[in-house]
């Protein structure tokens, strides 16, 4: 797929999905499976009705296959999102989300929408919360100074995001300040 030049300095959101892909998820095993070799790690054996944890995209395939249910993760609740959205709405700093959230309820919301439940709320509740945060990211690349830029708790998708239009102002801020490097060095000596 080509891209425009101001994107390829960034991930694709699909190389972001790959990379969440080894976040560990909780599954039920419905069925007995011996021990999986990986090249990381070995998983299992798994035995139904004891959990088991796995990467993301082990639960993904092995719900397609009808061999587990995935136990849904504690950030991926109608209560716990409705807390962040407020918290997003009420405070300047981000809220704390795992670091691959985007990706991951995007992909358990199409692999596995019936093991997290109120799916569709979650859905509109992550759509409200996606879009405050990027409304509070606007706001923060418009204080873009030279010195320093400071957004804590951005997940990585949404620093992909921002990646081309901040390191193109970088870039156009050394260019208006080319000395600004050596008259920091002799103001420190």
């Amino acid at each position: 797929m080509a891209l425009p030049r101001t994107h390829q300095a960034a991930f694709t959101p699909q190389e972001v999905e790959f990379l969440s892909g080894n976040e560990i998820l909780t599954i039920i095993p419905t069925q007995r499976i011996n021990e999986i070799d990986l090249i990381q790690k070995s998983v299992g054996p798994f035995r139904p009705p004891l959990q088991s944890k796995v990467p993301l995209w082990l639960a993904i395939l092995m719900k397609k296959q009808h061999k587990c249910t995935i136990v849904c993760p504690d950030w991926l609740t109608v209560e716990f999102l409705k807390d962040r959205l407020k918290e997003e709405e009420n405070d300047a700093d981000f809220s704390k989300l795992p670091f691959h959230y985007m990706e991951m309820a995007q992909l358990l919301l199409e692999n596995a929408r019936d093991d997290v439940p109120n799916s569709e709320q979650v859905r509109t509740l992550l759509k409200d919360l996606r879009e405050t945060r990027q409304a509070k990211s606007r706001v923060g690349l418009a204080e873009l100074d030279d010195n320093w830029l400071g957004m804590n708790n951005l997940s990585l998708m949404e620093i992909n995001e921002i990646r081309p239009f901040f390191t193109r102002a970088y870039d156009q801020i050394r260019r208006l300040n080319p000395d600004e490097p050596d008259r920091k060095a002799r103001s420190a000596n």
